[in-house]
């Protein structure tokens, strides 16, 4: 009896302490984002952290619009940049990596044409995230229209409102896609071999994809988002990253 009232005591207390932080997360970070919630709960095991995925612009216009963010994890540095200026940002946009395009198909392809393949007639479909809301999609577009091929092939475009969106109509409704490198270290993709499958975009096609955070105004007194926040600099946060194909400025 005393010993489970005890157990039961030491659980009441934990609960006490635990707390939950919400944080807005690019969807090309989230194959990412677990393992590095992981290797923060190793540090800070009594934080819940509750995460919100999209486009970085539609997550821009949510915090806009009062969405309970305390950290904000952007795929580019324009939309922490702009929530800075309109102070809706605590800290000034800092880059925490840097992301890297490639084009997947789920079929075998000779990949040695690059990026000019999507001119062939067996590519009817090819997915692309929004250049609208989605900064992979922009630089996307920059690729092809760097690489002289934009116009050829822009009929066959389908939208993904994010990258993440867009890896899922590569899979199921594409011949190919322009997806976040991140996406193809992630267990569900290990089958999709580097050469075969996918091809890295030559980064010299596109402008460095530097991915920004913030630590948003509804979280200006709250240390849990802070402690957060340090962790992504981290060297055990940088090689999570790394694993998952971004660069580390």
């Amino acid at each position: 009896m005393l010993k489970s009232l005890l157990i039961s005591t030491i659980f009441l207390a934990s609960s006490l302490f635990a707390s939950t932080i919400t944080i807005a997360v690019a969807a090309n970070v989230s194959y990412a984002i677990k393992p590095l919630i992981k290797e923060f709960n190793k540090r800070q095991p009594n934080i819940k952290v509750r995460v919100t995925l999209g486009s970085s612009g539609k997550l821009t216009a949510q915090i806009k619009h009062g969405a309970p963010y305390g950290l904000f994890m952007s795929a580019n540095m324009n939309y922490p940049d702009a929530l800075y200026r309109d102070k809706l940002a605590i800290t000034k946009p800092r880059i925490y990596a840097q992301g890297a395009l490639a084009y997947l198909s789920t079929k075998k392809r000779d990949l040695s044409q690059g990026i000019n393949l999507t001119k062939d007639s067996s590519i009817k479909k090819i997915a692309v995230a929004n250049p609208k809301t989605a900064p992979y999609g922009i630089a996307t577009k920059e690729a092809l229209l760097n690489a002289g091929i934009y116009n050829d092939i822009k009929s066959k475009f389908i939208y993904g409102e994010s990258v993440g969106q867009t890896v899922s109509y590569t899979m199921v409704a594409a011949d190919m896609g322009f997806i976040a490198k991140s996406a193809l270290f992630s267990p569900t993709m290990t089958s999709y071999k580097q050469g075969v499958n996918w091809k890295d975009v030559d980064s010299t096609l596109y402008t460095p994809i530097d991915q920004g955070v913030v630590i948003l105004k509804n979280a200006s007194t709250n240390s849990e988002i802070k402690s957060f926040y340090n962790f992504l600099f981290t060297k055990s946060a940088q090689n999570i990253l790394q694993e998952f194909g971004y660069k580390i400025p």
